[in-house]
């Protein structure tokens, strides 16, 4: 089984964030974790600041994964290209927020991008993309 976990703006400066919404792991820190909790699984991280090349990944990745496990960071709640390119992408995805949306600022409780996912999952730090990668791979098995 393969795996496209994307990550969008600012991610890459996660150990640097508020820690208290995003946790203390930096994102190599977060892949390792990933690695270590699903060894039987081939994953492959992106991470991009530029709106236009997370929705190429997401444009490509049919051919390549069995899922993708995105977190959009900035984006959930603006995108609205990154929106369609999740709705053309048929493979299953979950989108993952480290921070608990429901406890953010108004305009981040809500997210765009989740609505063109298979489910989402938000608020428990790093277990966030345990949690989403673990509901992706039994979505995987039951299509």
């Amino acid at each position: 089984m393969k795996v496209l976990i994307i990550n969008g703006p600012n991610l890459n400066f996660l150990d640097k964030r508020e820690q208290d919404h995003y946790g203390e792991m930096s994102l190599p820190e977060m892949e390792r974790l990933i690695r270590n909790e699903f060894p039987e699984i081939e994953f492959a991280f992106y991470q991009s600041n530029i709106e236009g090349e997370i929705i190429t990944r997401i444009q490509e990745a049919d051919k390549l994964f069995n899922g993708i496990i995105i977190n959009p960071g900035g984006y959930a709640h603006t995108s609205v290209a990154i929106l369609d390119a999740l709705a053309l992408c048929k493979i299953p995805k979950v989108e993952v927020h480290l921070s608990n949306l429901s406890k953010r600022e108004d305009f981040r409780q809500r997210s765009l991008t989740a609505r063109n996912c298979n489910g989402y999952v938000s608020g428990l730090k790093e277990i966030s993309y345990l949690a989403g990668i673990y509901s992706l791979i039994q979505i995987i098995k039951s299509h």
